[in-house]
């Protein structure tokens, strides 16, 4: 059997992985600094997470206006969202636009999944390997790979077995998909299946929905973007990105200092009802100081959406089945809908509690719960993925002396700052765990961590340094900062991607930055300013 060609396409100065909303950026700050680089993309096309998940109702849950780039005037000035909350396709014309406009593709291989990176301690340099036989070294290698870039599908038993069509929802088809006269199987109602189910129950043979986890949704109210509000938006972009600034998410909603009791219940009830009418996550992001950090405070908030939520569903036991009552508000991300509830009353759309009536396995001709057997023509898996650190589990990543970042991490990750991780010299993750990134209104949290990472190797090269790595002491300082500031709040409290506990034998550790985007910047700013003391330089 013959090896496959390796080819050699030379020595770069940095290797970036991924050509999403961050690797697109790296690009145009990397080319400032006067950097070779080479990026590889696992699609044909650029996009990233808006490349990939062309599912039926995928579109922004934060306002378009205060998720794209900040940093040039002049795309600013030219680029006009249709939308409040953009639909994936204009996100990823978008996307387009940018790498058009300043001419990025040619540094971008697709086609081209990066299978492992390996470090030589000796020559200071990464080695890259490409599962099309390319081979690229050097200095510097960056990870864009998303938060939420690597699928997750049950092993259900005797899944290869059903003979109908079936895909993940990050892998819809590029063709028109009919399913207008299909029998349609969905797993899963999380905030991609809210999306999808909303959509598709619209034209659809029969829907059959396998609910493993109510939500709390909260209604996303979106709207066509008018002329008079885009002249506005215009105006305020500088006082829009300063706003998600300083918000604790990054979204232009932010925390009310008040606690929920310092009010009384009718005053309570009115500033939910408020909120509830806002557009986009003001329920959530914009709620009182206290509701993700006391569980009364937090109930309060939680029965106000299960009221809401029981008013919208005719049928009272399906009502019951949407209806959450295992984890507190907020706990998960909450799904923003626009008619999800209401779909349950077609005639069509049918809900199976797997709680009550789990998933034995699947057959020919579709699924056998515990109760029921059930055939479809097309079964869809909204399951979910393997948030933060999965696209980086795929890849096998080596540093000094052999260490493997997959078994570095097995008992859950260590980084400094969610930007670099001790054995990884030269190494950044641009959205990796315990980065404000992964907890965020996502491209604000990753336009940061691009220009500091930019920024520091600009740093290194003008003070004659060729390597760097966080200190242990360091490391073990923001690991255990991270996970104490996450014991304190309600997010430890539910199973969720948040937790790493939506993956089998995934130790349940918070992935996220939960302190807030100025407390994170802050930290950031602080290794700067002490000129990356926290660093072993060389």
């Amino acid at each position: 059997m013959k090896s496959a060609r390796i080819e050699e396409i030379g020595n770069f100065d940095v290797v970036i992985i991924g050509a999403g909303i961050a690797g697109l950026y790296l690009i145009h700050r990397f080319r400032e600094l006067g950097c070779t680089l080479k990026v590889f993309e696992t699609g044909n096309d650029l996009g990233g997470t808006w490349f990939w998940n062309r599912y039926p109702g995928a579109r922004f849950d934060s306002e378009s206006y205060s998720y794209g780039y900040s940093w040039s005037k002049e795309l600013l000035d030219e680029w006009e969202w249709s939308e409040h909350f953009a639909a994936q396709p204009e996100t990823l014309k978008y996307l387009n636009f940018v790498a058009d406009k300043f001419d990025l593709r040619k540094d971008i291989i697709f086609n081209s999944r990066v299978m492992s990176c390996v470090y030589d301690v000796q020559a200071n340099i990464w080695h890259v390997r490409t599962n099309d036989g390319r081979k690229v070294s050097a200095r510097f290698v960056i990870y864009a790979t998303g938060v939420l870039s690597e699928p997750y599908t049950p092993d259900f038993s005797g899944r290869e077995s059903y003979r109908g069509l079936s895909w993940h929802t990050s892998d819809w088809p590029a063709y028109p998909v009919d399913l207008s006269k299909k029998n349609v199987a969905v797993i899963g109602t999380g905030a991609t299946a809210v999306q999808m189910i909303t959509e598709i129950s619209k034209n659809v043979g029969q829907l059959t929905v396998f609910q493993r986890t109510a939500n709390y949704c909260k209604p996303l109210r979106n709207g066509p973007i008018s002329p008079n509000e885009q002249s506005v938006i215009k105006s305020k972009y500088e006082e829009v990105f300063e706003k998600c600034k300083n918000s604790a998410g990054g979204f232009i909603h932010d925390f009310d200092e008040r606690s929920a009791f310092d009010v009384s219940d009718e005053k309570r009830s009115q500033f939910y009802e408020k909120k509830w009418k806002e557009k986009g996550f003001g329920f959530w992001l914009g709620n009182f100081s206290d509701i993700m950090t006391d569980e009364k405070a937090n109930e309060t908030a939680a029965e106000f959406a299960r009221d809401k939520i029981r008013a919208q569903v005719n049928d009272p036991l399906i009502a019951d089945i949407l209806t959450p009552t295992d984890h507190p508000f907020g706990s998960k991300r909450v799904p923003l809908e626009s008619g999800y509830y209401r779909s349950y009353n077609r005639d069509n759309v049918k809900l199976v509690n797997l709680k009550k009536t789990p998933i034995e396995y699947f057959t020919k001709e579709g699924i056998r719960t515990s109760t029921d057997d059930y055939e479809f023509d097309v079964i869809i898996f909204a399951t979910g993925f393997d948030a933060v650190t999965g696209a980086l589990d795929k890849i096998d990543i080596r540093g000094t002396d052999g260490l493997s970042l997959r078994n570095k991490w097995k008992d859950g990750p260590r980084t400094f700052l969610g930007l670099t991780t001790v054995g990884f010299p030269n190494m950044f993750i641009s959205g990796g765990p315990h980065n404000a990134a992964s907890f965020c209104n996502v491209p604000r949290c990753l336009e940061y961590n691009v220009e500091w990472i930019t920024d520091c190797i600009k740093y290194l090269r003008k003070n004659g340094y060729s390597k760097l790595q966080a200190t242990p002491e360091a490391e073990s300082a923001w690991t255990e900062h991270v996970l104490e500031g996450a014991e304190s709040t309600l997010f430890t409290n539910a199973n969720s991607w948040f937790m790493g506990s939506n993956i089998p034998g995934k130790k349940r550790q918070f992935l996220n930055y939960i302190g807030g985007i100025p407390a994170f910047q802050a930290h950031c700013e602080k290794v700067v300013s002490e000129k990356y003391v926290a660093f072993d330089l060389e």
